[in-house]
């Protein structure tokens, strides 16, 4: 068993996620933004890996205070459990996630001093061997009662779960820039596929602000 697990995430018109520098650049306009902040509000868990921190030094927090006061409301915290993929424990510690409800998955093998750092900060839960055992990190949230996973990149992180089917739905936000690039992030990377493609079946598509939000479920790998 493990949660409901949903990717969002913003490009550019030619499928860039950030530029060659892989620093965080503004794609989303004032709706789409308000769309995402709607969807952590919803979500019992929100997901990164260690290179977005690493780049963009997220909170991954709500900014709406009415959306946080509802969580209140039904008995939640105020945000999201956050959680940050870091097999090597590379986790800053003046990182913006850090802090009371977050949490940082790493691996057996990550350095003992980094992991005790980090455990000042944030809850440490060591999950694989040499990297992170993405399944069985989202089994042990379905055990704590985490229902949703909402994840937020990176791309290394996005193919990572989806190649190995445990992924729900993907949920993309078409910006209306070019970045360009060869070596650019896109919404997929990691080692890529050259055969047995993922599929997906589209659930929805809409005009939101300047640009287009798509929204698929996951179908799996075929032939």
């Amino acid at each position: 068993m493990r949660p409901f697990v949903f990717i969002n995430s913003a490009m550019s018109a030619d499928g860039k996620i950030s530029t060659v520098a892989r620093k965080q650049v503004r794609i989303s306009g004032k709706e789409d933004l308000q769309r995402v902040d709607a969807l952590k509000a919803r979500a019992d868990a929100v997901m990164v890996g260690v290179g977005t921190v690493l780049a963009d030094d997220p909170k991954l927090t709500i900014k709406s205070d009415m959306l946080k006061r509802e969580r209140v409301d039904q008995g939640r915290t105020e945000n999201p459990l956050r959680i940050v993929v870091d097999s090597n424990a590379r986790t800053p510690v003046t990182a913006a996630i850090l802090g009371p409800n977050a949490l940082i998955a790493v691996a057996q093998q990550a350095p003992r001093h980094r992991v005790e750092e980090l455990d000042k900060k944030a809850e440490i839960l060591v999950v694989g061997e040499s990297k992170v055992d993405l399944a069985a990190l989202l089994a042990s949230l379905k055990d704590r009662g985490i229902d949703s996973v909402l994840v937020e990149g990176g791309a290394t992180l996005n193919f990572a779960l989806l190649s190995l089917g445990l992924v729900d739905e993907v949920c993309t936000y078409v910006g209306n820039i070019l970045i360009g690039g060869s070596t650019a992030p896109t919404l997929v990377d990691g080692d890529g596929l050259i055969s047995n493609f993922i599929s997906l079946k589209l659930k929805e598509i809409r005009q939101v602000g300047e640009g287009i939000l798509i929204r698929w479920a996951v179908l799996g790998q075929g032939p």
